[in-house]
């Protein structure tokens, strides 16, 4: 349908004066660097931010047949995604190795093994839903980020081998204990870092992670981390997943046209 004259005359006018009204408070932005602040946080403590917007569910979690909690659902968050100190309690510090430290500091964002499409490792999450799916004897926590990946826990009782490869995701046992799933893992290889900062760890890493569903919209994951090759001593970090109640993970294969990698600049850091 053809414009009416006058639209079509002022049109060109109008976008330009939208122009520099939207450009100039960017522009300055961009020149004075003393007015670049970071966005205000309103998620909740040891989400990573990424929550923003989904509604707080109260009411009781559901059972099970069996009595045991049910964990099913579509959750977002549960464990770090820009900074691994967001799940620390008030007070306490990263253990962080001088060595390790050196490392930390060098890394570059553009380096990210998560921001090139490569698993997030444990405990790190993509800010992305997931969900829990459950087999006779296994559990498995399923993606959408990255690389629309899964994590299998064992839940038959077996022990870990005495030599696991190196993997993205470790070998992972998992056990009741009362209302809380707990789940030991070894076996990681040293490639993933544990948030956008790029804290590291070595292949000695050890996580113990305990998983309870408080309220029917919470899902919180207490995890302890053991890796005397990165960390003075063993800590913990407390995170919360939030369900998404109309959620559905979608297929998200980010390796197929990931052409923003090589414009991130700078050192590793929160986004």
């Amino acid at each position: 349908m053809t414009k009416p004259l006058a639209l079509a005359a002022l049109t060109p006018v109008v976008s330009l004066l939208t122009f520099i009204v939207v450009s100039a408070p960017i522009l300055s932005a961009q020149t004075d660097p003393t007015t670049v602040r970071p966005p205000a946080a309103t998620a909740p403590a040891g989400t990573g931010g990424n929550q923003r917007g989904l509604p707080e569910l109260t009411g009781p979690a559901p059972r099970l047949a069996d009595g045991k909690p049910d964990f099913s659902g579509i959750w977002i968050g549960g464990g770090p995604v820009g900074d691994l100190a967001l799940g620390l309690a008030e007070g306490e510090t990263i253990p962080l190795l001088p060595s390790a430290e050196k490392i930390m500091k060098a890394r570059q964002s553009k380096d990210d093994p998560e921001a090139n499409c490569l698993p997030t490792g444990v405990p790190r999450v993509a800010p992305y839903p997931w969900t829990i799916a459950t087999a006779p004897g296994l559990m498995f926590f399923i993606f959408e980020g990255n690389i629309h990946s899964y994590r299998q826990i064992f839940m038959d009782g077996r022990a870990h081998p005495k030599d696991p490869d190196p993997t993205w995701y470790g070998h992972s046992v998992g056990k009741w204990d009362g209302d809380t799933l707990v789940i030991d893992s070894i076996g990681f290889n040293d490639k993933f870092w544990f948030d956008f900062r790029g804290h590291p760890h070595t292949e000695q890493l050890h996580t113990i992670e305990r998983y309870t569903r408080p309220s029917l919209g919470t899902l919180t994951n207490e995890v302890t981390i053991d890796d005397p090759g990165s960390y003075s001593k063993p800590f913990t970090l407390t995170f919360n997943a939030r369900l998404m109640p109309k959620g559905e993970l979608m297929e998200y294969i980010c390796q197929e046209n990931n052409q923003d990698v090589n414009h991130i600049q700078g050192g590793a850091g929160v986004p």
